[in-house]
């Protein structure tokens, strides 16, 4: 078995689920996923029902671009390893498609710009149907470290680009990733409507700089539109436990809880009561990824 290519990718959380209002926003995790392109099938089972990584070799394709050595897909096999929690809303499809594209890249000696990463990977997840929007603000936040704020209607990806921040100091803040198990269904676009005031104050958030307020607008927004009664109580109750932001992200089930690292008892506190709840959550302590500002 030989390796054709490698991608990486990292995980992320919603700030601004682009369904709301068409404009979206995801930050970067500290969460890594490595894909590679084989000549002979891994060994490891691959997880991948809903054919995800079928759908980057016909974008890849349909873009213009050649299989590596004039291979058919059917000679084409991927192995993924990666720790993203898959199905609940941390972008571990977004970031599939990306660290598969940039493996193809790899594989072809390709040159590609992020923007054009993007383009492959959100046209990859539509056609999977995996994404409401092609889910541009995910593939990005999972491409590249910090935020973009993203026009999913705008008529080509680096047009879309609206705003962008390196994300909330890593040196600052715990981010808890409180994981329930694989979302039951997604919502619809028509499930949004009723909710457009809530993500209207996590845009406002996002454009006055105020990611964490804009993640607890965004969550509490989702949380209606999933009807998720039980999230919006785990959620009230980490903000009373010292949290200074928490929600669901993507359309969940994982809670994104953040905490301050000048107080470690508070980040200790939310992991107990957490892991205490008689449903059996997993938490995942972890951190932003930081965009490097040139001076």
């Amino acid at each position: 078995m030989a390796v054709l290519g490698n991608g990486k990718a990292h995980g992320a959380c919603s700030l601004l689920h682009a369904a709301g209002l068409g404009y979206g926003a995801s930050v970067a995790l500290d969460l890594p996923i490595a894909v590679r392109l084989l000549d002979t099938p891994s060994k490891r089972d691959l997880d991948d029902p809903d054919g995800l990584l079928d759908q980057v070799l016909l974008a890849w394709k349909n873009a213009g671009y050649g299989y590596p050595n004039d291979r058919t897909a059917d000679e084409l096999h991927w192995a993924v390893a990666s720790k993203i929690p898959a199905r609940q809303g941390l972008k571990s499809s977004a970031a599939t498609a990306v660290a598969a594209v940039r493996a193809l890249a790899d594989a072809t000696s390709t040159d590609l710009e992020d923007a054009e990463i993007v383009a492959l990977a959100a046209q990859a997840q539509i056609d999977a149907g995996v994404s409401l929007t092609g889910s541009i603000d995910d593939a990005w936040a999972c491409a590249t470290p910090g935020w973009k704020l993203v026009d999913t209607q705008a008529e080509t990806i680096g047009e879309g680009v609206l705003l962008e921040s390196p994300g909330p100091s890593s040196e600052d803040w715990y981010v808890l990733l409180v994981c329930r198990g694989d979302r039951a269904h997604r919502p619809t676009l028509e499930d949004f409507v009723d909710h457009r005031g809530a993500f209207e104050q996590a845009l406002s958030a996002l454009q006055e700089g105020r990611e964490l307020v804009a993640l607890t607008w965004n969550g509490r927004a989702m949380l209606n539109v999933l009807g998720d009664g039980l999230g919006r109580k785990l959620t009230n109750d980490a903000l009373i436990n010292g949290a200074r932001a928490a929600g669901v992200s993507g359309s969940g089930t994982a809670l994104v809880v953040i905490a301050p690292k000048v107080s470690k008892p508070t980040c200790d506190r939310l992991k107990q009561y957490f892991e205490n709840q008689e449903d059996g959550f997993t938490v995942i302590e972890t951190s932003f990824l930081n965009q490097i500002v040139e001076e």
